[in-house]
């Protein structure tokens, strides 16, 4: 599978950072040219205007299916009298994956939220065969919410690539260590921690994310320029 769905323990959780920094290292480093993004339903403003402008991408190819409210999408698709028209989104998926070299596809809050009446994010991670990492904020509460979700990945036959932590405010080691330890994780959630994305005050400076994703194992996550090794 030439894609990667990037899911997260709840809402802010930093799927966004994460995709970023992936798309900023595969633009610098890659020996790829193409790389495809992809939000199957975007709720409000943001993540596909974020993601056209940082990387020259047509927004409405990013985003197939919009809504207005900053709502779960069955609800604000609801609040327009629409309904969510999941196979769009995924013919927007198949021609992205025969269009570009990898596709990088960011979730709708956690793995359990809802993409229509019927159907979350881990069944949407099941139905569409995609690959997943889970971006698990660092604060407390941090270990129960990846164990949980890692849970539920199990239960819908998720193939889980492993997890990233994500300071989505500045972070002490102290801190990280207390609220979000890495060996305690992976000893509880039985999957392992690929790297840590320190708080970045500016979240759209390419280099920077490029270097941040540097320090993940990749090699995990997606195609590597034949020159990097770890």
């Amino acid at each position: 599978m030439n894609a990667l769905l990037i899911a997260g323990t709840d809402t802010d959780a930093g799927k966004t950072v994460l995709t970023t920094a992936l798309a900023a290292y595969w633009q610098k480093y890659s020996r790829f040219d193409r790389l495809g993004i992809l939000k199957p339903a975007q709720s409000g403003v943001g993540d596909s205007e974020l993601y056209s402008r940082l990387f020259h991408l047509n927004a409405a190819e990013v985003a197939p299916l919009r809504f207005q409210a900053p709502l779960a999408p069955p609800l604000a698709a609801e609040r327009e009298g629409r309904r969510v028209e999941l196979d769009k989104a995924w013919q927007a998926f198949e021609l992205l994956r025969q269009q570009r070299d990898f596709v990088l596809v960011e979730g709708l809050g956690g793995l359990g939220s809802p993409v229509t009446y019927e159907t979350t994010v881990a069944d949407l991670a099941w139905d569409w065969r995609l690959p997943v990492v889970l971006v698990v904020p660092v604060k407390l509460g941090a270990i129960g919410q990846a164990v949980a979700n890692v849970a539920l990945a199990r239960q819908s036959r998720v193939h889980l690539k492993g997890i990233v932590l994500n300071c989505p405010q500045p972070c002490t080691e102290e801190e990280i260590e207390s609220w979000a330890p890495a060996a305690l994780i992976q000893s509880l959630a039985g999957v392992p921690v690929l790297g840590l994305i320190p708080y970045l005050p500016d979240a759209t400076n390419l280099d920077q994310l490029a270097a941040v994703a540097s320090n993940l194992e990749l090699e995990r996550l997606i195609p590597l320029p034949a020159s990097v090794t770890f």
